[in-house]
């Protein structure tokens, strides 16, 4: 009898929308937060409202926590649930504790609104008898991979934070609950994600070649208690859960008190969940790289010295054809004339190529990527040799020093031919740049390129350089990864005073991890 009432969640239909629209409607809310702060407005989160309050039914304590609860479903704030709107307890808070139990009660609602969506994944579209009918057994495992088990962890982890949350609703606690769900998040998170590319193409040639699957989704996803939202957007929920609960213990921790034992909880489940991320996008990442050079391998030739190119620690960087320009200097102009080669630039080595028909490529020249460098080029050319940049290889297959003169058709192009040779660099220390312009995710990003950086609203990145064509390269604040991406996604924060606070929350959770993991 104790499993079945667990299996209810109080709190799974507390608010209308699924995870898909609750985490933009949250995001939406930091961004706004951010502009706030930006334009030297009260700094204060969007979970403190400044307008005035509209007076709602009061409960009596007696009333059951859930009908506390749903009065204040559409608003999702700990501070506006009855029992603890005008408390005295409230009021004794001080406003950075406030603050911390809202973040804490945005993982609670969070993870709600994501069971209900999981829900909605399992049991309307993976257990449709139509749908299923439309798969063959390798599709549907491709295609859901281990979708009811995210699920059951997800169920249990909420279930748990209910219980938490129920024994004190003022001074409750969230990251040791996480924490102990950590390995869980591990067995199920890691194979779904891992499987998201096998995901990501059987969805799309089910698509486009079978018309029973694409009339059968129609009919699916046009159903209420989808809310008009597509069965892919179902299908990646697991992927942005994982990385926004991250982002929600990160949040969490910047709030806690410094040495107290809700600061090592929240430092040890945050670091649990970076990590997996970690984990994970190394294995998309794997898997990725390896169809990669599978295709390679079939598509390219080698007139010089052969090597093997399939190795499990070898990935794609960047490739493109660019325009080699040839000077003729025994013409008195300095004629130039021009070449077609095609780079393939692997995190160990990089291919100089003649392209042929059918996407094919003649290998003339290579060299340990250790032996490559891209150097802006200072030299005044005319008419269409714009954009142009050296390759040095200082020891090619020969054992020699070869030189190429590059044009890119964009600026950016040059720019990020020319990032992608640097050599390896340390991690960046944030402090240092006090003065790097910042900017805010606006508009969700996807990466099309190996060196782009992906973008969720509401990430924050400093930049490192951008070009005269609209793209930027820069470091996600979040988690230091760092790629390229097009300005029209992001708005500049331009208060200083802004930005010197976001600096500070990612070194205040820099200084937690290594005093937590140093004592060790």
């Amino acid at each position: 009898m104790e499993n079945f009432k667990r299996r209810h969640s109080k709190l799974i239909n507390s608010s209308r929308l699924l995870y898909q629209e609750y985490s933009d409607v949250v995001l939406n809310k930091a961004i706004q937060s951010q502009k706030r702060v930006d334009s030297f407005a009260e700094d204060i989160e969007s979970s403190f409202p400044s307008s005035p309050r509209l007076r709602r039914k009061v409960l009596s304590p007696q009333d059951s926590y859930l009908q506390r609860l749903s009065v204040s479903s559409n608003a999702s704030l700990w501070q506006d649930i009855p029992m603890i709107r005008g408390s005295r307890m409230l009021l004794n808070m001080s406003r950075d504790e406030q603050k911390l139990q809202e973040a804490k009660f945005e993982l609670i609602m969070s993870e709600a609104s994501y069971l209900r969506s999981l829900n909605v994944a399992v049991d309307h579209f993976q257990r449709s008898a139509e749908l299923q009918a439309m798969l063959t057994n390798q599709e549907r495992q491709w295609l859901f991979s281990r979708l009811p088990d995210v699920r059951d962890v997800s169920a249990s982890f909420l279930f748990d934070l209910e219980e938490k949350f129920e024994e004190d609703m003022f001074t409750f606690h969230v990251c040791d609950v996480a924490l102990k769900h950590a390995p869980e998040f591990r067995r199920v998170y890691l194979p779904y994600v891992t499987n998201q590319t096998y995901q990501e193409q059987t969805f799309q040639r089910l698509l486009n070649g079978n018309a029973g699957f694409q009339q059968v989704l129609e009919r699916l996803e046009s159903d209420p208690v989808c809310q008009r939202l597509s069965l892919k957007s179902f299908l990646i929920l697991p992927f942005q859960r994982i990385t926004r609960l991250k982002l929600l213990l990160q949040n969490i921790l910047k709030r806690t008190r410094p040495g107290s034992e809700e600061e090592v909880q929240a430092t040890q489940a945050y670091d649990a969940l970076e990590k997996l991320i970690k984990d994970c996008n190394e294995n998309v990442q794997r898997m990725k790289s390896t169809e990669e050079l599978i295709y390679l391998s079939q598509k390219i030739e080698f007139e010089c010295k052969i090597f093997p190119l399939i190795s499990q620690s070898r990935r794609l960087v960047k490739r493109g054809e660019l325009t080699a320009l040839d000077f003729n200097t025994l013409s008195p102009k300095w004629k130039v004339t021009t070449r077609p080669i095609y780079l393939h630039l692997f995190n160990d080595c990089l291919l100089l190529s003649r392209p042929k028909e059918g996407g094919r490529f003649v290998v003339f020249d290579h060299a340990a990527f250790s032996d490559v460098r891209g150097e802006k080029c200072e030299m005044k050319l005319h008419g269409t040799n714009k954009n142009v940049f050296r390759l040095f290889l200082l020891q090619n297959y020969q054992g020699k020093r070869v030189e190429f003169l590059f044009r890119t058709e964009t600026h950016s192009e040059k720019l990020r031919w020319i990032s992608a040779l640097a050599p390896p660099r340390g991690e960046l220390d944030l402090l240092e740049c006090p003065d790097a312009p910042q900017v805010q995710c606006i508009k969700t990003y996807k990466a099309r390129e190996n060196d782009e950086l992906a973008l969720e609203k509401a990430d924050i990145i400093m930049v490192m350089q951008y070009s005269n064509d609209g793209w930027m390269e820069g470091v996600k604040l979040s988690d230091r990864e760092r790629g390229w991406f097009p300005s029209e996604h992001v708005e500049l924060i331009s208060s200083k005073h802004a930005r010197q606070k976001n600096l500070k929350e990612e070194q205040r959770v820099k200084n937690a991890k290594q005093q937590v993991f140093c004592k060790k």
